[in-house]
């Protein structure tokens, strides 16, 4: 049936994952924060507009408790090339991006990162829990646990209620 193994990991915060550069970073350090996960990528027909919705999202609740988790993937069309590093130098440079933009993972297949196994398993899609393109979002609660799911189409600020929502902020 195709489905991934499942992984004992209760919240987002159990993981540790890679930074651009290789090195370990414990999920744990965003205990308390609402967090936006995103599988990005630079060569996509949703770049330009996710890129900069979610740059504005991020300067608008940074200071509030709210992080975006970016996590580069080349499994769609190949339209994520290059190392990790040219992920972060692409979406810095060009969208003014602030938050954290990880190591390249893969989001599908037997390979999929265990972050993204949890992911899938919490929310499941349009096509079950598998990926189905770049800039699949995944909006994740001050304890770790995902709260919605979110298709490659959907506007970085049409999900703006739901995040001031779960910051706590009934607007």
């Amino acid at each position: 049936m195709g489905a991934s193994p499942s992984v004992p990991e209760k919240s987002i915060h159990d993981f540790t994952i890679k930074d651009s550069k290789g090195n370990d970073v414990d999920l744990g350090i965003y205990k308390g924060k609402v967090l936006l996960v995103v599988n990005v990528a630079s060569r996509c027909g949703l770049t330009d507009a996710n890129y900069t919705q979610l740059t504005k999202l991020y300067s608008n609740y940074k200071n509030k408790g709210f992080e975006i988790l970016a996590f580069p993937c080349n499994q769609f069309l190949r339209q994520e090339p290059g190392t990790s590093e040219d992920s972060v130098n692409f979406a810095c440079n060009r969208y003014k991006a602030e938050y954290p933009i990880f190591h390249k993972i893969r989001v599908n297949g037997p390979k999929t990162a265990p972050v993204y196994i949890f992911l899938k398993d919490s929310k499941s899609g349009f096509l079950g829990s598998r990926i189905k393109w770049n800039f699949t979002k995944f909006l994740v609660d001050k304890d770790g646990q995902v709260l919605h799911r979110y298709s490659p189409t959907t506007s970085p600020l049409s999900i703006e209620k739901d995040i001031m929502m779960a910051l706590g902020k009934d607007e």
